[in-house]
Protein backbone atom coordinates (compact mmCIF):
# COMPACT_ATOMS: atom_id res chain seq x y z
CA UNK A 1 0.00 0.00 0.00
CA UNK A 2 1.38 3.34 -1.12
CA UNK A 3 -0.06 6.18 0.65
CA UNK A 4 0.45 10.02 0.46
CA UNK A 5 0.44 12.04 4.41
CA UNK A 6 -0.36 15.68 4.60
CA UNK A 7 1.35 16.39 8.21
CA UNK A 8 1.17 19.13 10.33
CA UNK A 9 4.46 20.21 11.48
CA UNK A 10 5.56 22.49 14.30
CA UNK A 11 8.68 23.16 15.65
CA UNK A 12 7.52 25.03 19.18
CA UNK A 13 4.43 26.15 21.43
CA UNK A 14 5.07 29.46 19.81
CA UNK A 15 6.33 29.38 16.52
CA UNK A 16 4.17 28.82 13.48
CA UNK A 17 3.28 25.52 11.74
CA UNK A 18 2.70 24.40 8.22
CA UNK A 19 1.26 21.11 6.07
CA UNK A 20 4.38 18.92 4.66
CA UNK A 21 3.84 15.69 2.37
CA UNK A 22 5.30 12.71 2.92
CA UNK A 23 5.15 9.60 0.58
CA UNK A 24 4.19 6.42 2.92
CA UNK A 25 5.63 3.46 0.85
CA UNK A 26 4.96 -0.08 1.03
CA UNK A 27 3.03 0.26 4.37
CA UNK A 28 1.00 -3.17 5.21
CA UNK A 29 -2.72 -3.31 5.86
CA UNK A 30 -2.15 -4.92 9.11
CA UNK A 31 -0.07 -1.98 10.61
CA UNK A 32 -1.69 0.20 12.69
CA UNK A 33 -1.76 4.04 12.29
CA UNK A 34 0.62 4.58 14.58
CA UNK A 35 3.17 1.72 13.65
CA UNK A 36 2.56 3.47 9.69
CA UNK A 37 3.83 6.86 11.65
CA UNK A 38 7.29 4.24 13.02
CA UNK A 39 8.31 3.25 9.53
CA UNK A 40 7.66 7.17 8.12
CA UNK A 41 9.87 8.41 11.02
CA UNK A 42 12.86 5.47 11.00
CA UNK A 43 12.64 6.50 7.25
CA UNK A 44 12.96 10.35 7.67
CA UNK A 45 15.73 9.72 10.36
CA UNK A 46 17.34 7.55 7.42
CA UNK A 47 17.41 10.88 5.68
CA UNK A 48 18.81 12.96 8.07
CA UNK A 49 14.93 14.89 8.51
CA UNK A 50 13.78 15.80 11.78
CA UNK A 51 11.05 13.06 12.09
CA UNK A 52 7.46 13.75 13.63
CA UNK A 53 6.46 14.05 16.85
CA UNK A 54 3.44 12.64 18.30
CA UNK A 55 2.31 11.15 21.44
CA UNK A 56 2.01 7.06 22.26
CA UNK A 57 2.14 4.88 25.02
CA UNK A 58 -0.11 1.61 25.74
CA UNK A 59 -0.91 1.22 22.36
CA UNK A 60 -3.49 -1.19 23.25
CA UNK A 61 -6.53 2.15 23.44
CA UNK A 62 -6.13 2.25 27.15
CA UNK A 63 -3.79 5.11 27.78
CA UNK A 64 -5.67 7.81 25.71
CA UNK A 65 -2.36 9.69 24.33
CA UNK A 66 -2.63 8.98 20.88
CA UNK A 67 -5.06 10.85 19.81
CA UNK A 68 -4.85 12.79 16.64
CA UNK A 69 -7.07 14.04 13.85
CA UNK A 70 -7.17 11.53 11.18
CA UNK A 71 -8.85 13.44 7.66
CA UNK A 72 -10.61 15.72 9.91
CA UNK A 73 -12.03 13.21 12.03
CA UNK A 74 -10.73 12.72 15.68
CA UNK A 75 -9.32 9.42 16.34
CA UNK A 76 -10.13 8.46 12.63
CA UNK A 77 -13.04 7.09 10.34
CA UNK A 78 -13.47 3.65 12.62
CA UNK A 79 -16.13 4.40 15.25
CA UNK A 80 -15.19 3.46 19.20
CA UNK A 81 -11.63 3.47 17.71
CA UNK A 82 -8.64 4.85 19.34
CA UNK A 83 -5.78 5.92 16.89
CA UNK A 84 -3.51 3.21 17.97
CA UNK A 85 -6.16 0.50 17.25
CA UNK A 86 -6.76 2.13 13.74
CA UNK A 87 -5.29 -0.66 11.15
CA UNK A 88 -4.15 0.31 7.62
CA UNK A 89 -6.86 -1.54 5.99
CA UNK A 90 -9.27 0.98 6.41
CA UNK A 91 -7.39 3.56 3.64
CA UNK A 92 -6.88 2.19 0.45
CA UNK A 93 -3.77 2.16 -1.42
CA UNK A 94 -3.22 5.72 -3.01
CA UNK A 95 -5.35 7.30 -0.36
CA UNK A 96 -4.06 10.65 0.27
CA UNK A 97 -4.60 11.17 4.60
CA UNK A 98 -4.38 14.41 6.30
CA UNK A 99 -3.11 14.33 10.22
CA UNK A 100 -3.67 17.05 12.45
CA UNK A 101 -3.16 17.49 16.61
CA UNK A 102 -6.06 18.11 18.54
CA UNK A 103 -7.40 21.80 17.15
CA UNK A 104 -8.83 23.25 20.74
CA UNK A 105 -8.19 26.70 22.43
CA UNK A 106 -7.87 24.50 25.89
CA UNK A 107 -4.58 22.11 24.24
CA UNK A 108 -1.75 24.46 22.96
CA UNK A 109 0.25 22.52 20.51
CA UNK A 110 3.76 21.53 21.96
CA UNK A 111 5.74 20.25 18.85
CA UNK A 112 3.84 18.51 15.42
CA UNK A 113 1.27 16.55 16.85
CA UNK A 114 1.63 16.61 20.44
CA UNK A 115 -0.38 18.86 22.30
CA UNK A 116 -0.83 19.63 26.04
CA UNK A 117 -3.76 18.05 27.83
CA UNK A 118 -2.83 19.18 31.08
CA UNK A 119 -6.57 21.18 31.41
CA UNK A 120 -7.77 17.76 31.90
CA UNK A 121 -5.95 16.96 34.35
CA UNK A 122 -7.39 19.87 36.15
CA UNK A 123 -10.62 18.96 36.09
CA UNK A 124 -9.74 16.14 37.58
CA UNK A 125 -7.36 17.33 40.23
CA UNK A 126 -10.66 19.42 41.17
CA UNK A 127 -12.41 16.31 43.30
CA UNK A 128 -12.14 13.52 40.86
CA UNK A 129 -11.43 11.00 43.35
CA UNK A 130 -12.82 9.39 46.64
CA UNK A 131 -11.25 10.23 50.59
CA UNK A 132 -10.81 6.88 52.04
CA UNK A 133 -8.96 5.43 54.75
CA UNK A 134 -7.09 2.55 53.21
CA UNK A 135 -6.84 -0.59 54.80
CA UNK A 136 -7.63 -4.82 53.57
CA UNK A 137 -10.24 -5.14 51.04
CA UNK A 138 -13.39 -5.02 51.66
CA UNK A 139 -15.68 -8.21 51.06
CA UNK A 140 -17.42 -7.86 47.47
CA UNK A 141 -21.10 -7.79 48.29
CA UNK A 142 -20.46 -5.82 51.58
CA UNK A 143 -22.35 -2.66 49.90
CA UNK A 144 -24.72 -4.03 47.61
CA UNK A 145 -25.08 -2.09 44.55
CA UNK A 146 -27.76 -2.35 41.68
CA UNK A 147 -26.05 -4.11 39.20
CA UNK A 148 -27.99 -0.85 36.51
CA UNK A 149 -26.01 1.36 38.40
CA UNK A 150 -22.70 -0.66 38.98
CA UNK A 151 -23.21 -1.29 34.90
CA UNK A 152 -23.64 3.11 34.43
CA UNK A 153 -20.55 3.69 36.28
CA UNK A 154 -18.18 1.47 34.62
CA UNK A 155 -19.38 2.79 31.26
CA UNK A 156 -18.20 6.27 32.58
CA UNK A 157 -15.09 4.57 33.79
CA UNK A 158 -14.29 3.77 30.58
CA UNK A 159 -13.28 7.59 29.60
CA UNK A 160 -9.78 7.27 28.42
CA UNK A 161 -8.92 10.95 28.49
CA UNK A 162 -7.96 11.28 25.03
CA UNK A 163 -9.30 14.61 24.48
CA UNK A 164 -11.03 13.36 21.04
CA UNK A 165 -14.61 14.91 22.84
CA UNK A 166 -13.18 18.27 22.71
CA UNK A 167 -11.01 17.79 19.75
CA UNK A 168 -14.39 17.04 18.00
CA UNK A 169 -16.68 19.80 19.71
CA UNK A 170 -17.55 23.12 17.00
CA UNK A 171 -17.29 24.92 20.97
CA UNK A 172 -14.38 23.25 22.44
CA UNK A 173 -16.37 21.84 25.27
CA UNK A 174 -14.85 19.61 27.76
CA UNK A 175 -18.28 18.23 29.12
CA UNK A 176 -18.43 14.34 28.07
CA UNK A 177 -15.05 14.18 29.23
CA UNK A 178 -16.03 16.06 32.58
CA UNK A 179 -19.41 14.22 33.31
CA UNK A 180 -17.88 10.98 33.10
CA UNK A 181 -14.98 11.32 35.44
CA UNK A 182 -17.73 12.78 37.69
CA UNK A 183 -20.50 9.68 37.25
CA UNK A 184 -18.19 6.86 37.89
CA UNK A 185 -17.81 8.22 41.04
CA UNK A 186 -21.01 9.99 41.93
CA UNK A 187 -23.00 6.46 40.79
CA UNK A 188 -21.81 4.32 43.43
CA UNK A 189 -22.20 4.67 47.28
CA UNK A 190 -18.44 5.15 47.87
CA UNK A 191 -18.74 8.88 46.37
CA UNK A 192 -21.88 9.87 47.89
CA UNK A 193 -19.90 11.53 50.74
CA UNK A 194 -18.41 14.03 48.36
CA UNK A 195 -20.44 14.20 45.75
CA UNK A 196 -21.51 17.85 46.04
CA UNK A 197 -18.72 19.02 46.65
CA UNK A 198 -16.92 17.12 43.61
CA UNK A 199 -19.13 18.13 41.26
CA UNK A 200 -19.04 21.88 42.14
CA UNK A 201 -15.46 21.55 42.16
CA UNK A 202 -14.96 20.07 39.22
CA UNK A 203 -17.80 21.63 36.92
CA UNK A 204 -16.47 25.30 38.12
CA UNK A 205 -12.51 24.35 37.42
CA UNK A 206 -13.74 22.94 33.70
CA UNK A 207 -15.20 26.04 33.18
CA UNK A 208 -11.93 28.01 33.31
CA UNK A 209 -10.68 26.05 30.39
CA UNK A 210 -13.31 24.94 27.71
CA UNK A 211 -16.11 25.86 26.08
CA UNK A 212 -19.94 25.34 26.34
CA UNK A 213 -21.83 22.52 25.46
CA UNK A 214 -24.31 23.17 22.92
CA UNK A 215 -25.89 19.19 22.44
CA UNK A 216 -24.10 19.35 19.04
CA UNK A 217 -23.38 15.21 20.19
CA UNK A 218 -20.29 15.60 18.21
CA UNK A 219 -18.23 14.26 21.17
CA UNK A 220 -20.41 10.56 21.72
CA UNK A 221 -19.48 10.20 18.00
CA UNK A 222 -16.02 10.86 18.66
CA UNK A 223 -15.22 9.12 21.77
CA UNK A 224 -13.07 5.86 21.25
CA UNK A 225 -15.23 4.24 24.39
CA UNK A 226 -18.76 5.38 22.85
CA UNK A 227 -19.34 7.07 26.17
CA UNK A 228 -22.85 8.46 26.25
CA UNK A 229 -23.68 12.32 26.51
CA UNK A 230 -26.41 10.84 29.01
CA UNK A 231 -23.66 11.41 31.34
CA UNK A 232 -23.93 14.81 30.19
CA UNK A 233 -27.86 15.38 31.57
CA UNK A 234 -26.98 13.47 34.82
CA UNK A 235 -23.77 16.24 35.67
CA UNK A 236 -26.16 19.29 34.90
CA UNK A 237 -28.23 18.11 37.35
CA UNK A 238 -26.18 17.33 39.97
CA UNK A 239 -24.73 20.75 39.37
CA UNK A 240 -27.63 22.00 39.96
CA UNK A 241 -28.28 20.34 42.78
CA UNK A 242 -25.14 20.84 44.26
CA UNK A 243 -25.03 24.86 44.47
CA UNK A 244 -27.98 24.62 46.61
CA UNK A 245 -26.41 21.60 49.05
CA UNK A 246 -23.37 23.12 49.26
CA UNK A 247 -24.80 26.96 50.08
CA UNK A 248 -27.19 24.89 53.00
CA UNK A 249 -24.12 22.77 54.22
CA UNK A 250 -21.92 26.12 54.32
CA UNK A 251 -25.08 28.16 55.99
CA UNK A 252 -24.61 25.32 58.36
CA UNK A 253 -21.26 25.78 59.59
CA UNK A 254 -19.61 23.17 57.14
CA UNK A 255 -16.24 23.59 55.84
Amino acid sequence: MNLTLKVWRQDGPHTGGRFETYQAADIKDEMSFLEMLDIVNERLIEDGREPIAFDSDCREGICGTCGLMVNGQAHGPQKGTATCQLHMRTFRDGDEITIEPWRAAAFPIMKDLIVDRSPLDAIVEAGGYINANTGAAPDANLIPIPKPVADSSMDAAACIGCGACVAACPNSAGQLFTSAKLNHLNLLPQGQAERWKRTEAMVERMEQFFGSCTNHGECQEACPKEISIDFIAYMNRDYIKAKIKNRKLQGQGFP
